[in-house]
């Protein structure tokens, strides 16, 4: 089954996550980043869950990483594919894998960041199988 792209609900930004949002808009992909552990963190916020300090700040992600886990939504229309990729600078997001062939799909998997419009416009951060360099 090939799985294009589904349009992600709308997104109401927060404070903690505007600047997140405001880059996505510009097409940038921004990374939670604790200065005290120096270990980045995802979902962002301004405290980090590892070693709760408020010492972070945002960074720019290089947008790849792998598939740590999936689920393809056959019964949903449009069918989707719900996962966790972790990202190359450690965390693992919840996320949707678009442009791709189902069965083709593996754990481990290389991915690459790809921003899917919302209901709202907002650019979501999706991800697609990597293409062969």
């Amino acid at each position: 089954m090939i799985i294009g792209a589904r349009t992600p609900g709308d997104l109401e930004p927060t404070p903690e996550t505007q600047a997140f949002w405001d880059a996505a808009a510009q097409g940038r992909f921004l990374v939670r980043h604790c200065n005290a552990c120096d270990k980045a963190h995802w979902y962002p916020r301004g405290l980090c869950p590892l070693c709760h300090s408020s010492d972070t700040d945002w960074r720019e992600g290089s947008g790849k990483g792998t598939i740590y886990a999936f689920s393809v939504m056959r019964k949903a229309e449009p069918p989707f594919v719900m996962a966790y990729v972790t990202l190359a600078e450690g965390p693992t997001m919840m996320t949707n894998i678009v442009e791709c062939e189902t069965d083709a799909l593996r754990i481990g998997q290389p991915v690459e960041l790809v921003f899917q419009p919302s209901k709202s416009g907002t650019p979501v951060p999706c991800f697609r199988p990597s293409t062969p360099a």
